[in-house]
């Protein structure tokens, strides 16, 4: 059993960046890939970003290419979301997810555990 914890979101003005992280206890962190996802009020979750056990691989949502790094430090159990140019629309509750899986990782239901999301608002 993983659990993952992301950190505190924020408000942000657009154009502005951010940094989010999620730390996972439980299970072999290095074993799992890790993604990102955001669900915005009355839309179905959205892929952001994954990456995979060894950080070698990165995939992102066309939504947030070039905008948007995803790293991990296995020893510190730890994956990062680091946004820029922030704009009205980034604006979600963001959830880490961890998947045993190589393929489909744009796909909530290819995730194997969940966080419980933290607010990111941006301010136009």
């Amino acid at each position: 059993q993983v659990q993952l914890v992301e950190s505190t979101g924020g408000l942000v003005q657009a154009g502005g960046s951010l940094r989010l992280s999620c730390a996972a206890s439980g299970g072999v962190f290095s074993r799992y890939t890790m993604g990102w996802f955001r669900q915005a009020p009355g839309k179905e979750r959205e892929f952001v970003a994954a990456i995979a056990w060894s950080g070698g691989d990165t995939y992102y949502a066309d939504a947030v290419k070039g905008r948007c790094t995803i790293s991990r430090d296995n020893p510190k159990k730890t994956v990062f979301l680091e946004m820029y140019s922030l704009k009205p629309e980034d604006a979600a509750v963001y959830y880490c997810a961890a998947s045993l899986r190589l393929h489909g990782l744009a796909r909530p239901d290819s995730y194997d555990y969940w966080g419980q999301g933290t607010q990111v608002t941006v301010s136009s």
